[in-house]
């Protein structure tokens, strides 16, 4: 039901978008989450339904930026200035309405970033 794109292999200072398509379902939340290789998966971002309102994690505020398109029922994590560290998968969650977690998960895409 979520389908993450978008990743790749770029240069440090590079930009990407990454998409999530929905399918099924409105989520009342949906977000971006990241694991690098050997370490814990981590929040990155998110973005209600509802006002579109999004929250990026701070220590990554002002180089990603969250978006939502309701009507075409996806979502866009844009990534500037990337840097070696930000290389992970990024995956794509949503967290459907009366419900406290992220229970719906997408394949994940590949980021990688070379210094």
């Amino acid at each position: 039901q979520l389908q993450a794109s978008g990743g790749g292999l770029v240069q440090a200072g590079d930009s990407l978008r990454l998409s999530c398509a929905a399918s099924g379902r409105a989520f009342i939340v949906m977000g971006w989450f990241r694991q690098a290789p050997g370490k814990e998966r981590e929040f990155v971002a998110s973005i209600t339904r509802s006002g579109g309102r999004g929250f990026v994690e701070d220590f990554l505020k002002g180089r990603f930026t969250i978006s939502r398109d309701n009507r075409k029922n996806t979502m866009s994590l844009e990534m500037n200035h990337l840097k070696p560290e930000d290389t992970a998968i990024y995956y794509c969650a949503g967290r459907a309405a009366g419900r406290s977690s992220y229970e719906y998960w997408g394949q994940g895409t590949q980021v990688t970033v070379s210094s």
